[in-house]
């Protein structure tokens, strides 16, 4: 079965009931986890992006704590995956400001973790190759939050 447009699924929700709407909604949750993490960020925390924000640094700092440090490799690994899941959490919101934000706190707990990541080519790259995505963004800003943004970076780059 080959998947149609977007537009076309458009033009054909427009002509289902509220309850038609909920029903593929609910249908649609049970798939994927992700369908679901949307549905949640959509119906409760949209309204308070704030409130997403802390709720995504605290998953980053549960995820930071859990990273096995015996060797590069699972630090490497688990690096990684935060990053993904971070990225995932971004495509949600699909706010700049929750992008900026959360991508430099990643920047900052990677940073400061022990060992260090100057020890590391592959994450020093990591970190170096996210910082450079918040930059090419923050310019995409107002003057206001571009000005905060690059303090911020200056300060998560001097640590």
């Amino acid at each position: 079965m080959k998947a149609v447009s977007v537009v076309t699924i458009r033009k054909e929700l427009k002509h289902k009931s509220n309850e038609e709407l909920a029903e593929l909604c609910l249908r649609l949750s049970r798939f994927k986890k992700e369908n679901k993490e949307l549905l949640t960020y959509l119906l409760f925390e949209a309204d308070s992006e704030a409130g997403y924000i802390e709720t995504v640094k605290e998953e980053i700092d549960e995820q930071f704590e859990a990273i096995n440090t015996n060797s590069y490799f699972y630090i490497k690994k688990s690096v990684r995956k935060i990053l993904r899941t971070t990225k995932k959490y971004i495509r949600y919101s699909l706010n700049k400001e929750t992008e900026i934000e959360l991508l430099l706190y990643f920047c900052k707990k990677l940073k400061t973790m022990s060992p260090s990541i100057k020890r590391n080519t592959t994450l020093f790259n990591i970190y170096d190759r996210t910082i450079e995505a918040v930059r090419k963004k923050i310019v995409k800003l107002h003057e206001d939050l571009q000005y905060d943004y690059t303090i911020i970076l200056e300060d998560i780059e001097a640590l």
